[in-house]
């Protein structure tokens, strides 16, 4: 009996079957965004080849899990390139020239316009929360020598030279990538720095534009939460930040951090916050529970809020600092008790070497001594007659104690750090001690946005002719990054709406789906294109399903060329847009 359903095609006649894992849904999330479009107005050229199409081309080339730049004509030749692009092209086209070209044209119009002009796409199509806005940087490392960098008027870009490597490698050249992230950790705009750049200065530098880049994304002043780390505290940087609400941590380096911290430590009230990790508990990463005191500071000549925040889990080398301390107290206390004379003829002697040794200071112990009576002889020859006389001696000894009360106040104040913010803790936009901590807290998002950038598989060795490619390649990583956040949020927002899990891991259902999962889930769904119609040949299984729809897709997603997610926006903030 015929299958109904089954499409009419023959394999004959230039037919192709293509085997399609994630890319499809990335490019209707592409699409959504407007990348092509986008791209092609603000980089107007007369190219074989859109540098819309190239941008686009480069981002699902390194979501495939290849280094970006390289082998992009390859890597499409085993694609359907019109599903992916819209566009039916050859591979050929998209040769290592024409990308280059590209990149020089695009470096020209301004990278930081089309990352900025998308970021305000995405806040418009995925309705994103836009009142946290979370601020870092990080260092990405280059093979080879870049001389040119080393001229007093080095080339457009940039510079990429040696600087503070945060992944150990002073070895290697570097360039610095800055990204502003909300929504937790969607990228909403980011540069390239040069490689020496100063987290300070950068910071400054992002004060003095945050507030029109969220402005022009409908918050204003007192509608979004700058959320930095330590390198944002500095006096310029402060003096830019009297019109924004911040968040950032007080670095050890300040006496004010100090003195919040002994004043903590001497009140003893403290307020319980409890656990804030996500994830399930663990017994081989346990969870660390915070408690927090109210206090302020003064910087610069101005005062502040500081949250003085203690973790269960000491800080790794502060715990370190203090065992190397406990430890030369002790060695002190052993050096001093060596210097004291173990044995008196007087007992009134032996108490007050006693006494003295008890009255020593130490930091984190005290000398308890003890007195035993004994007999020896008599100083003098004793007579051949008489019996030698004896007389009574008194015998010192020391037991080294630990001030139990001094090295628990040590220990509270290795695991304690200072939240800095000028946000009230009432008010309308005010934040008690526990919300201002999960909004610092939320910052472990845009670092693991960087693991992302510098992934080997993605990144691999960075080495392009030119600082100004570097820059583009730059702005293609934060693109891939967006767009990957972007599926992660819409698949999160998808089971918050619905209450209902997604198959994660070993079979087991999961309210934190990530982008990273559902790849591992979209694999070998086939498709033929034949006589310029697709059609499914192997259609995605009931677990893929469930994702395309988590997504806001469908199987046509892998049919249709100008197919495009449909984010499932709540209600509040499309009312608000």
């Amino acid at each position: 009996m015929k299958n109904k359903e089954a499409p009419e095609f023959s394999l004959t006649d230039g037919a192709k079957v293509f085997v399609h894992n994630h890319l499809p849904p990335a490019a209707a999330y592409c699409r959504r965004l407007g990348i092509v479009e986008t791209v092609d107005r603000l980089v107007p050229t007369k190219m074989v080849v859109s540098p819309g199409l190239v941008v686009q081309a480069m981002v699902l080339d390194t979501l495939s899990g290849r280094s970006p730049l390289y082998r992009v004509a390859e890597f499409l030749e085993t694609q359907d390139i019109e599903l992916l692009l819209g566009q039916c092209r050859p591979a050929s086209d998209f040769n290592d020239t024409n990308l280059a070209r590209s990149m020089d044209a695009i470096f020209k119009s301004g990278t930081g316009r089309i990352l900025g002009e998308l970021g305000m796409s995405a806040f418009r199509q995925f309705g994103l929360d836009g009142s946290r806005a979370r601020y870092d940087t990080t260092s990405v490392n280059v093979w080879g020598a870049y001389n040119a960098c080393e001229r007093e008027n080095p080339p457009p870009g940039p510079v990429v030279h040696h600087g503070h490597s945060k992944d150990k490698r002073s070895d290697l050249k570097q360039f610095m990538i800055e990204l502003l992230c909300v929504d937790r950790n969607v990228p909403v705009a980011g540069r390239t720095l040069d490689g020496n750049s100063s987290d300070k200065a950068s910071n400054r530098d992002m004060l003095s534009r945050v507030g029109r880049l969220m402005a022009d994304n409908g918050l204003g002043k007192g509608a979004f939460v700058y959320v930095a780390d330590s390198a944002m505290v500095t006096g310029p940087n402060l003096e830019f930040s009297e019109d924004i609400l911040f968040v950032t941590r007080l670095p050890f380096n300040y006496k004010e951090c100090g003195h919040a911290i002994e004043r903590a430590a001497h009140s003893g009230k403290w307020m319980d916050i409890g656990i804030l990790a996500e994830g399930v508990k663990s017994s081989s990463r346990p969870q660390a529970r915070y408690k927090a005191f109210e206090t302020g500071v003064e910087i610069y000549g101005k005062s502040y809020r500081a949250l003085v925040v203690h973790s269960s889990l000491l800080d790794k080398r502060r715990s370190k600092r203090l065992e190397r301390r406990l430890s030369e107290s002790a060695k002190e206390v052993r050096r001093e008790s060596r210097k004291i004379p173990g044995r008196y003829f007087c007992r009134a002697d032996a108490e007050a070497a006693v006494a003295n040794a008890e009255k020593m200071k130490f930091p984190f112990h005290k000398i308890r001594g003890s007195i035993s009576e004994a007999e020896a002889p008599a100083r003098g020859r004793p007579s051949l007659k008489d019996r030698r006389k004896m007389r009574a001696v008194y015998n010192i000894s020391f037991a080294m104690e630990e001030v139990k009360e001094n090295v628990e106040k040590e220990k509270l104040k290795a695991g304690c750090f200072v939240l800095m913010s000028n946000i009230s803790a009432d008010g309308e936009s005010g934040m008690d001690g526990k919300t201002l901590l999960e909004t610092y807290k939320g910052q472990y998002a845009v670092e693991a946005n960087f693991s992302f950038l510098k992934d080997p598989i993605i990144v691999n060795d960075t080495f392009l002719k030119t600082p100004s490619r570097i820059e583009v390649l730059g702005m293609i990583l934060v693109l891939s990054l967006m767009i990957w956040r972007l599926m992660e949020k819409e698949l999160r927002r998808h089971v918050e709406q619905t209450h209902e899990p997604l198959p994660g891991w070993d079979k087991k259902m999961t309210i934190r789906p990530t982008t990273f999962m559902m790849t591992t889930k979209m694999l070998a769904i086939m498709t033929v294109l034949a006589n310029g119609k697709r059609h499914l040949i192997k259609a995605p299984t009931k677990v893929q399903m469930l994702y395309l729809f988590a997504l806001g897709l469908s199987k046509e997603t892998f049919c249709d060329p100008e197919s495009r997610c449909n984010p499932k926006i709540p209600r509040n903030i499309e009312t608000k847009k």
